[in-house]
Formats: C-alpha cells, sequence, structure tokens
C-alpha cells in the first residue's frame, strides 16, 4: 500500500515511548468511550489544517482520538459525524479532513506495524522460516505467531500446533494471529523473501519484545476490521467475529504470561 505523500506528520519511530503517559486513557471523539491510548488512533492538525493520522501521537499541538474500526470511520465521514466531533476536538480551528482518511489511517496503522517488525528483527527478535519457528515454538521461545492473510491453512495449523506444545495449550484451540498483511508487505517489511510467518521471541519472563509488537498489531487488527485475536486458552473458540475486544494487548499474551 502507498502511502499518500501528505500523510507523515513526524519523522519514523524509533521506540514506543512505554512511560505512565503510555497507559494513561484518552476519549474516543466519535463512540464516547474511553480507553488506552495505546488502543487508539490520534488524529492531529498540519499547519496548513489538513486532519491526518498520527499513529506515534509525536505531533505537536492538540490532538484528537478514534478507537472505532474503518468501516464506522467510512460512516462517520460520510454522515457528517466526523467533522463535528473533529470541529469540537479541536475548538472549531479551520481544518480539511480529506476524503481517503480512512486509507491514510490504515497506511499510518500498516507503516507502524512495519516499522515495528523491522526494529525487532535487527534487535534479534523475530524469527523466520517455517522449521525455525517450529523448532522454537515447541521449546517454549514463541511469545507470538503471527501469520501472512495469504498463507496456507495446513501452514498455519502446523505452526499454532507447535506454539500450542510449546506454550502448555494443548487441546486449547489457541492460534496464532493472521495478519491483514499478506506475505509481500511482511516480506518488504522485513527485507526477506516469501515471509509468510514469523514470531517473536519471547518468554514469560521477557515479553518486552512481544509487547511492543502486539500493540502494532492490535490496533492494525482492530482498525481493519475488529479485533480478530486469536482464540485464548481459556475460551477455545474463535473470535474473529467480535467487535468488542478490549482495547490494548491482546488476549494470547496475558494468557501466555499466567504460564
Amino acid at each position: 500500500m502507498r502511502t499518500p505523500p501528505n500523510e507523515r506528520l513526524t519523522s519514523d519511530i524509533a521506540e514506543p515511548v512505554l512511560s505512565a503517559a503510555a497507559g494513561s486513557e484518552r476519549r474516543c471523539i466519535l463512540a464516547g468511550e474511553s480507553a488506552p491510548r495505546d488502543g487508539l488512533v490520534r488524529l492531529a492538525i498540519s499547519p496548513d489544517g489538513l486532519v491526518l493520522p498520527d499513529v506515534a501521537a509525536k505531533a505537536p499541538g492538540r490532538g484528537a482520538w478514534i478507537g472505532v474500526d474503518r468501516s464506522a470511520l467510512e460512516t462517520a465521514l460520510a454522515e457528517g459525524h466526523l467533522r463535528k466531533a473533529l470541529m469540537r476536538a479541536f475548538k472549531g480551528a479551520p481544518l480539511t479532513i480529506p476524503d481517503d482518511l480512512p486509507d491514510r489511517v490504515q497506511a499510518a496503522l500498516v507503516r507502524h506495524l512495519c516499522d515495528r517488525l523491522g526494529l525487532e528483527l535487527r534487535s534479534g527478535n523475530i524469527v523466520m522460516g517455517s522449521a525455525r519457528i517450529e523448532e522454537q515454538a515447541r521449546s517454549g521461545r514463541i511469545a507470538i505467531l503471527l501469520h501472512a492473510s495469504d498463507s496456507s491453512e495446513d501452514g498455519r495449523r502446523k505452526l499454532d500446533q507447535a506454539w500450542r506444545v510449546g506454550t502448555d495449550a494443548e487441546g486449547s484451540g489457541l492460534r496464532g494471529q493472521t495478519l491483514p498483511l499478506d506475505r509481500t508487505a511482511l516480506s518488504v517489511a522485513l527485507g526477506r523473501d516469501n515471509v509468510v510467518h514469523l514470531g517473536v521471541a519471547g518468554h514469560p519472563g521477557d515479553m518486552r519484545a512481544a509487547d511492543r509488537v502486539l500493540q502494532a498489531v492490535s490496533r492494525l487488527v482492530q482498525y481493519a476490521g475488529g479485533d480478530r485475536a486469536s482464540e485464548t486458552k481459556e475460551t477455545g473458540r474463535d473470535t474473529s467475529g467480535d467487535t468488542d475486544q478490549p482495547h490494548g494487548r491482546s488476549a494470547i499474551i496475558d494468557e501466555y504470561v499466567k504460564d
């Protein structure tokens, strides 16, 4: 997906701010509900009054936060609710809402996730290659298992099963997260050929890399079409149709930490 030329407000992310502010709550201007800010998307105004996504929350000045998915944003934009909410949030300041704002938000979230995966790869926290992922998953060294949207069912099933073994979750139905990104997008993000599956290294005593990746994954998945979190150990059910899942960290991580 190409990034619109005017979309970037700040430089590429280096490290997320994991301070007390990162855990504070903000109110969604469309839903009217408060949630941790790392589960929302900040909108900011450029110097010429253009409303743009600020997913790293680094742009100066006043911001407005949204926690709805793409479909809801498109509806709010078409029906004028977004403009009214933004006028209130920005105290009546002159602003221009681009018609392709929903596209820009998704592109920004995709870039944010790809940037994060690239950083974790350079830090040695990304595991690629089905054989290597399976081996490390079975030994309990994979904290998060991710699949490309065009990965095969057989490939996902094999690695999911290895991950359940390594996390003592056999029989639970726990599965890795299928991303709204295909293998081409993942390959470009990681600078490798044919990236279909990937794991984020970690264990219950060190989930820092997992937390960073899950924060980016959760926001993109939630925005792209609801929080399609993988099955958890407790329920053993597919939550792909649920849209009322909490913001922030996936239940996958919470369940894994409990062990």
